[in-house]
């Protein structure tokens, strides 16, 4: 994951906006109070029911008291298909709208806004758009008042946001929302495989709004009108064209009558919305796109016109998708990877509710033919009659589908967006049925799809040429989905879990920790859980500063291979093996060590545990697995080498780097690390894991559905003579004393930039000062959407579709560090960086609010508490504070001094710790670019972008 990625996703800055305005006359009128009937029971499915209020909206309820979190999500039955002529973008701008101020929320005087609601009850939040639908989600720690709030705010902003000209644009000030969502379409501009499919798509429609991006086009962007978009908004955003989910710990009774009492209110339209009638002619004949951009490595993508979601191929697509793209044994993967035509292969299922599309995709290194590549990837696609799918490859294939099927069910809030793309293909319960339906299928029916679908006259390939043998596909219609699904009665309801606090009290109270003979440190914490599921975490740490010296590569390398195969088995048994016992594994980490996690059921545990322990003991090691893996690290450098984030990323490690070249810690250039990665072979692999790889300095943490005394038995037995021939010492963590450095990268052809702002930080978790200066740095740039640089640089400037600020504070070593980041248009990057100067100069001259601090320490508060729900986190925390000693006492601890942290003591840490002259400044963009075309802009009249 690139860098600004992760900061974006743990911060929630990839989370879009809520919205309660004063309603226009219109919406006034449709929010006037209905007759509030009881609603109307639907249906029940497997623990969901469905209701129906009197204004057609529909409520789904599936109590889960496992876990003390609920889940909103509401879903519009609106996206871009919707959108005419010059409207495209809207409905996914319009989500960006709804996240400002409504009537009752936030223009109410002493009202919060939504954001400001969504941060104070510690909520992970979402708003997003695609092509048939558009859903806001919220998941948040379980109380009245919480949910009360939501329901509330959902409400309110279905019919009371005014969708203002000045939310949009102003054109005075120049400033509003457009400059944000027109920077997330500059950050897709600048990604290589979201323009080739954005392109494969535009050529294989003619006339359906499938063929045109979500994100919408630069120019309606910039000038879509106000009273369109009211217009859409009120047509669209009513009770008759949305479903409400409510999912988690609740008592259904009570929350059905809250929802009756807030939307039943709300009258039902008058209007009545018509049904898109747009339908694609059958493509006759191959079609194709060349896209000439900067980049690092070649692509290709293929695909193929096919039927709605809804109807019974969507099933045997399903199925055929994963046969052809999933590793190793993907008919696409041997034919383009295991031959190293491609460094790897994906597909793009798009689950759309009228006929649609399905991609596949090859990224190409630049040494190899694209012409050798594209012969090989349309051969593999559309010779399946020659070469018929077999039972095997189906069996396989619906085993791994199942797998992934049960992993979302068992965890409701995920389950619960889960259900919107259902939602999206028609109805709610398709998922369900597209679950029986896999099962059913057998290799007949996606030999009969392969064939329907997967042929020339029905491809386009991101590159006309006509053909004399007219082969085209009659693509079927979407079915009647009220009588597909009208006697659907399901399965059984999954078992429920306990109801478990997530307090730290608790979880100290609960675990269990102990230590095998050779050192390995133990921690189970056994709980009942919904599906019985579990997870385990092991680290295993490795080597020392000295031993390592020149091994970074090595060891990085080494980590990929791991569960790529063992002695006994080849690398597709031991993914087949982890599919059927419904394991989900993940490894991950370099030359110090690496951190292997594992989540299954109870049942299955023993057996998964098994099979990562000789995994980790006992790889392969295969030539073929690391020349593959070789080729996809390769790849992905060379892919990095002309993108501003992964650019920017490397210039600030090595700013703050001290360590000297060779050492593990060093911070190679990316030619450095292209060369590295070109010069590790298969015989230092294979050295390196027979050197460092043992259990006596790691730790192994469980936590879930299992039997505590039979783990401990099993891990004595898996890991308890598993000792490295290398010694460990830990190397300590250290962070150069930079300051006031300014750093600029020119990378050219790229509509994006990229700014970091960073200061070490000398400071050890443990520090007394620590508390309140997590607290500034929260209100200063902490907080999802809500926050001082939020406030400034995105809700008011519009100048960037991500930003704010972390503090990242080492538990064993004073090697602190803070850093700002955003992303903007390279011509805004100034800008940025001065509105984030003069928001650190007015917090450090002014301070924060007691208000402000009131509800950041909510917020935070609240956030920790549903951290603590996810096992598979939870266990990867326990395993990582038995290295050091750490119980949960010390998050209890730390959370007891936020709550008594002063407004004084907070201001107080930020002006001692943060120093602007100190700040040191990393930008990457097509500045150049900018620079040239910036005298043409000042001579233009001022006029809305």
């Amino acid at each position: 994951m690139k860098l600004i990625t992760a900061i974006m996703l743990s911060a929630g800055i990839l989370s879009p906006a809520f919205a309660t305005t004063t309603a226009a006359p219109a919406a006034a009128a449709t929010a006037v109070a209905a007759a509030k009937a009881a609603p109307v029971k639907v249906t029940s499915v497997e623990g969901i029911t469905e209701y129906r209020l009197a204004n057609g909206l529909r409520v789904l309820l599936f109590p889960d008291a496992s876990k003390p979190t609920l889940t909103t999500n509401i879903v519009y039955m609106v996206g871009s298909r919707h959108e005419n002529y010059g409207e495209t973008g809207m409905a996914h701008l319009l989500e960006h709208l709804l996240f400002k101020p409504t009537a009752n929320f936030g223009i109410k005087k002493g009202s919060k806004t939504p954001v400001e609601v969504l941060n104070q009850i510690g909520g992970r939040f979402n708003g997003t758009t695609w092509y048939d639908r558009t859903n806001y989600f919220a998941t948040f720690p379980a109380n009245d008042d919480n949910l009360k709030q939501m329901l509330a705010l959902e409400a309110d902003r279905m019919v009371n946001s005014p969708i203002s000209q000045d939310d949009l644009w102003n054109n005075k000030t120049q400033k509003g929302e457009m400059t944000v969502v027109r920077n997330e379409f500059e950050q897709g501009e600048s990604d290589p495989l979201d323009v080739t499919l954005e392109r494969t798509m535009a050529v294989a429609f003619d006339w359906h709004n499938y063929g045109k991006s979500t994100i919408g086009a630069r120019s309606d962007i910039e000038g879509v009108s106000v009273d369109r978009l009211r217009a859409f908004y009120q047509r669209y955003y009513q009770p008759d064209n949305a479903i409400l989910m409510v999912a988690g710990r609740f008592d259904e009774s009570k929350v059905l009558a809250q929802i009756n009492e807030l939307f039943g209110k709300i009258r039902k339209p008058a209007r009545v919305l018509v049904p898109t009638y747009t339908s694609e002619p059958t493509q006759d004949g191959e079609r194709s796109v060349n896209i000439r951009r900067s980049g690092g490595t070649q692509l290709l993508a293929t695909g193929y016109h096919v039927a709605p979601a809804s109807h019974v191929d969507a099933a045997a697509l399903q199925v055929l998708g994963k046969i052809l793209t999933d590793a190793p044994s993907g008919r696409l993967h041997k034919a383009l990877v295991d031959s190293k035509l491609a460094s790897n292969v994906l597909q793009m299922d798009l689950n759309q509710m009228e006929p649609g599309y399905h991609l596949f995709g090859a990224v190409v290194p630049k040494e190899v033919s694209l012409a050798a590549a594209e012969e090989v990837m349309l051969k593999t696609l559309e010779d399946l009659k020659a070469n018929p799918i077999t039972d095997a490859e189906v069996a396989r294939a619906k085993v791994a589908i199942a797998k992934e099927i049960d992993q979302i069910v068992n965890d409701t809030a995920r389950f619960t967006i889960a259900l919107t793309t259902a939602q999206a293909a028609g109805d709610w319960r398709l998922f369900h049925q597209r679950r029986d339906q896999v099962e059913a299928v057998d290799a007949a029916a996606v030999q009969a799809v392969a064939v329907k679908y997967l042929k020339p006259s029905n491809r386009t390939l991101a590159r006309f040429i006509p053909t004399d043998s007219v082969d085209r596909t009659e693509v079927p219609k979407m079915p009647d989905i009220a009588a597909l699904v009208k006697d659907y009665k399901g399965r059984a309801v999954i078992a429920q879990g306990e109801v478990f606090d997530p307090s730290p009290d608790n979880i100290e109270q609960r675990v269990q920790r102990s230590a095998l003979a050779n050192g390995m440190k133990l921690a189970l914490l056994s709980k009942s859980t919904k599906g019985n599921t579990v997870s385990a975490t092991v680290h295993l740490r490795m080597g020392t500063a000295d031993s390592l010296q020149g091994k970074a590569a090595i060891g990085q390398m080494t980590a990929a291979l791991l569960i790529d195969g063992t002695a006994r088995l080849s690398r597709q048994e031991v993914k087949d093996s982890f599919d059927k016992l419904k394991a989900n594994v993940n490894v991950s980490g370099g030359a110090e060590g690496i951190t292997a996690s594992v989540t299954t059921t109870r049942e299955n545990l023993a057996a998964a545990l098994d099979l990562l322990g000789e995994s980790l003991m006992h790889p392969a090691l295969s030539e073929k697995d690391f020349s593959e893996r070789q080729r996809e690290s390769i790849a992905e450098t060379e892919q990095q080498m002309t993108e501003p984030q992964p650019l920017a990323s490397v210039a600030m490690r090595r700013l703050t780097n001290p360590f000297p070249q060779g050492h593990v810690r060093y911070v190679k250039t990316l030619p450095e690390q292209l060369a590295d990665e070109k010069a590790v072979t298969l015989e230092q692999v294979k050295a390196f894991h027979q050197a460092y790889y043992g259990a006596a300095s790691g730790s192994l943490s469980v936590v879930g559905d299992f039997d505590a005394a039979a783990v401990q038995a099993q891990a004595a037995k898996l890991f308890g003579n598993w000792k490295a021939e290398q010694a460990y010492v830990r190397i300590p963590a250290e962070m150069k004393p930079v300051a006031g450095q300014q750093v600029t990268l020119e990378t050219p052809d790229k509509a994006n930039s990229v700014l970091l702002a960073i200061q070490p930080v000398p400071l050890k978790d443990d520090a007394a000062v620590y508390p309140a200066l997590l607290m500034g740095n929260y209100m200063l740039g902490g907080g999802a959407l809500r926050s001082r640089l939020a406030d400034r640089i995105r809700q008011k400037e519009g100048l960037s579709y991500g930003i704010g600020s972390q503090l990242s504070v080492p538990s064993r070593d004073p090697a602190g560090l803070w850093l700002a980041f955003a992303i903007s248009a390279p011509q805004n990057t100034v800008k940025v960086e001065a509105a984030l100067r003069e928001e650190i100069d007015k917090v450090l001259k002014e301070g924060f609010t007691e208000a402000e601090l009131v509800d950041a320490k909510k917020a935070w508060l609240q956030s920790q508490q549903v951290s603590r729900t996810s096992d598979n986190g939870l266990a990867n925390r326990l395993s990582n504070y038995l290295s050091f000693g750490r119980t949960m006492a010390f998050e209890k601890d730390l959370e007891a001094k936020v709550s008594a942290l002063t407004l004084a003591q907070v201001n107080e840490a930020l002006r001692a710790n943060l120093k602007p002259e100190a700040i040191s400044v990393i930008k990457a963009g097509d500045f150049a670019k900018a620079a040239a075309a910036a005298p043409a802009a000042a001579a233009a009249p001022a006029s809305k972008p």
